[in-house]
């Protein structure tokens, strides 16, 4: 990103996965820094991370942190975003935030650019960075919904361990080699149950539906980002043995026909997505493949068998820069764009 304009900017919770994700980003596309703090808990305080070439210190988070910060990036969890983002909001930021915290507050734009980059405003000071899962799942589908109008989502994620931090991805690395090893498993500690070699169908807590707070998070996600307030969706939400990227079987019905060939034809020239569709040649996307890229890649595009008006696809994308990073500095990008920064 090209700016003559430069920003004073901070970002917080700058140590986990996702921080340091963030300050790649803002790396990468040469993010107009006129200054940069790196904020974390007290634990990290006083570590060197890596910025342009240059080593620099992270500071303790506190409230004089937000003093001359003009846009901070948020990735430290919700209580932490609760407590701080209003008062760098309150000392002029502009605060993107990648937790929960503010998600489904009426009052606070959910945003995935490709989406509904519209609902952004001057008066934008707190913006909410969605759930991972959901963010790829409505860039894909947000221009077969312009063409056919969504009715029904049905989904199945295939979530990888990076979703749950760098701890999970150890508990990974950890078990992996022990059963390689044949010696004894370590006691899972951040995940439920044992990642390595298997399939876990929890991510988050369940509720008294039965559905977890992930699979909720999808619904009311999807239905606020694409502005469709009763669409059904129904999600069931899997961890699995991967370090990065989020995978997810989609069904998907619509108001009105639409087939394959067109799908496939509108998602090759939608903003952000790549189409990966060449099953003859073993061509789809992969979780490995999708890793360190900032697009969400779909194949597997097809005619449901099960609906006249359905249709079925593979989506993937590396769940810490489009599910998280990226879609933050893309927003912030897009706020200055706007000339609302």
């Amino acid at each position: 990103m090209m700016n003559s304009k430069q920003f004073h900017v901070a970002v917080v919770g700058a140590t986990g996965a996702v921080g340091r994700e963030m300050l790649r980003m803002l790396e990468v596309r040469r993010f107009p820094i006129a200054s940069l703090k790196v904020l974390a808990s007290e634990r990290s305080a006083g570590q060197m991370l890596s910025f342009n070439g240059q080593s620099i210190p992270v500071e303790r988070l506190s409230a004089e942190s937000a003093r001359g910060v003009q846009i901070a990036l948020f990735s430290a969890g919700a209580t932490v975003s609760k407590e701080y983002a209003p008062i760098f909001v309150k000392e002029g930021a502009v605060v993107v935030d990648n937790s929960s915290a503010w998600r489904m507050d009426p009052a606070i734009p959910l945003v995935v650019p490709e989406v509904n980059s519209k609902v952004l405003s001057k008066k934008s000071r707190l913006i909410a960075n969605p759930n991972c899962s959901t963010i790829q799942m409505v860039v894909a589908l947000q221009p077969l919904h312009k063409k056919a109008g969504l009715k029904r989502i049905i989904v199945s994620t295939y979530q990888s361990t990076s979703g749950a931090g760098q701890s999970a991805m150890e508990e990974l690395r950890q078990q992996t080699q022990a059963v390689l090893n044949k010696t004894v498993l370590p006691v899972p500690k951040k995940l439920p149950a044992i990642i390595a070699f298997n399939c876990v169908p929890q991510i988050d807590v369940f509720l008294e539906n039965g559905y977890t707070k992930e699979e909720m998070k999808m619904t009311y996600e999807t239905r606020k980002i694409m502005n469709l307030p009763k669409l059904p969706l129904s999600a069931t939400a899997v961890r699995v043995p991967v370090f990065r990227s989020h995978s997810e079987a989609v069904w998907a019905e619509f108001s009105k026909p639409i087939t394959a060939k067109q799908a496939t034809a509108l998602l090759a020239k939608a903003p952000g997505v790549v189409v990966v569709d060449d099953p003859a040649n073993k061509k789809y996307p992969l979780a490995i493949d999708a890793e360190g890229k900032i697009e969400t890649f779909v194949g597997r595009i097809r005619e449901d068998i099960s609906s006249k008006k359905g249709l079925t696809m593979w989506i993937v994308s590396d769940n810490l820069l489009k599910g998280a990073a990226w879609n933050a500095v893309q927003i912030a990008e897009v706020m200055i764009a706007k000339g609302y920064i």
